[in-house]
């Protein structure tokens, strides 16, 4: 779809859609730019409050990866026309209401359809100063990679639907994808990094080659270094993988060297799609620990797990991934 939109001539417009980046970037003046991005999906958990909860921090984290401040928010809302759904429909809203207030961002409006499946989600606007933006075209040789949250959310929502997760899981996962990433770009855009991107549907591999290619770099990965969910790795095992999990496995595998020993459930996991992932920092190898001691301090389970290098290094595809 993107591909059919008109080349942009507009010289303001400082993140477009060249590089897959996680929001678009118009400059205002010389020292505001808006940060513009919406997201929205259907039900990941059963609790109707929870849903909208994670919609919202979700919607909020391509502002707070690009480096940005989010000032407001839109809803947006598709449920059926059935009274017997509009107490979970009250639900929903309240959960996003209260996680952006949770962020200080007000919603001050949106827009609703009829539709069978529920879906419900944000347009968001924050602000950046044009000469701050962490886009995707600024990983660097010898930046570390490191990443705010576990990985397994996609695996895990399919195996809640099967029926396969305990509540102690649900509880887990559900917390994971509802906490904002709000601290963890505060403190990354303190300790000064070269980029950042957040993790969702395309999943940790996607993710981290969009910025490879749009920086021309490479990448070590090591998988044993990555946190999973611990049930993740049980469901993969059991190939409870979803069908978004399966694709970006089929789409990446073409920049993907996998070294030997990595195991096949391992290999899913990297490429899981994941619902309001943590944030993957790139950050100069010399402020690394600085900045993991920092996340750590706030109780953000920071993880170093891999390496940036020249797009020359190694005889290895865009990224390398060790056991």
């Amino acid at each position: 779809m993107l591909g059919q939109l008109p080349k942009i001539m507009d010289p303001n417009v400082l993140v477009g859609t060249a590089n897959a980046d996680d929001a678009g970037v118009y400059r205002i003046t010389d020292d505001i730019a808006v940060v513009l991005t919406t997201d929205f999906f259907t039900p990941i958990v059963d609790d109707p409050y929870w849903f909208g909860a994670i919609a919202a921090a979700n919607s909020l984290s391509d502002v707070y990866a690009m480096g940005g401040r989010p000032v407001a928010a839109l809803n947006i809302a598709m449920f059926p026309n059935n009274p017997d759904f509009f107490p979970s429909l009250k639900g929903i809203v309240q959960g996003g209401i209260d996680k952006m207030a949770e962020a200080g961002v007000p919603v001050i409006g949106g827009h609703t359809i009829r539709d069978r499946e529920p879906k419900y989600g944000f347009a968001v606007m924050g602000i950046i100063h044009p000469g701050r933006i962490l886009d995707n075209s600024k990983a660097r040789p010898g930046d570390a990679l490191i990443l705010t949250k576990k990985i397994g959310t996609g695996i895990i929502s399919t195996g809640v639907k099967a029926g396969k997760c305990s509540a102690a899981v649900i509880g887990e996962f559900t917390k994971s994808m509802a906490t904002l990433n709000r601290r963890a770009s505060e403190v990354m855009l303190e300790a000064g990094v070269s980029t950042a991107t957040d993790i969702t549907g395309f999943g940790l591999i996607g993710h981290l080659n969009e910025v490879l290619s749009a920086s021309r770099c490479r990448a070590r990965l090591s998988a044993s270094h990555v946190p999973f969910f611990e049930d993740a790795v049980r469901l993969a095992g059991m190939d409870v993988i979803p069908g978004g999990t399966r694709e970006n496995r089929k789409i990446f595998e073409q920049d993907v060297t996998w070294g030997e020993g990595v195991p096949e459930v391992e290999k899913f996991l990297l490429n899981d799609a994941q619902t309001s992932g943590g944030l993957l920092i790139f950050v100069p190898e010399e402020e690394e620990n600085m900045l993991a001691a920092a996340l750590q301090k706030e109780g953000i389970p920071a993880a170093h797990i891999g390496e940036v290098f020249d797009e020359g290094a190694g005889d290895y595809k865009r990224i390398y991934v060790d056991k």
